[in-house]
């Protein structure tokens, strides 16, 4: 039996997108979230950032004991 055989009489038949059956307000639930969360970090990057201002923060060498003088 070939693969034509087996499907010769198959007729593909159209399925409707039905939110309520198919789980759609989960999946806007969560793009809600994701979408918050995104905003809050960027709020938290921005909020850091004009916390640190324009510093320039210089270090010195760590001095260490077995450094030569």
């Amino acid at each position: 039996m070939s693969t034509k055989d087996l499907f010769k009489d198959y007729v593909p038949e159209v399925i409707e997108y039905d939110p309520a059956v198919d789980g759609g307000q989960e999946f806007k639930v969560r793009e809600d979230r994701l979408n918050e969360k995104e905003d809050l970090l960027e709020k938290m990057r921005q909020a850091k950032s004009d916390a640190k201002g324009n510093q320039t923060t210089f270090r010195l060498n760590i001095r260490t004991e077995n450094e030569k003088k």
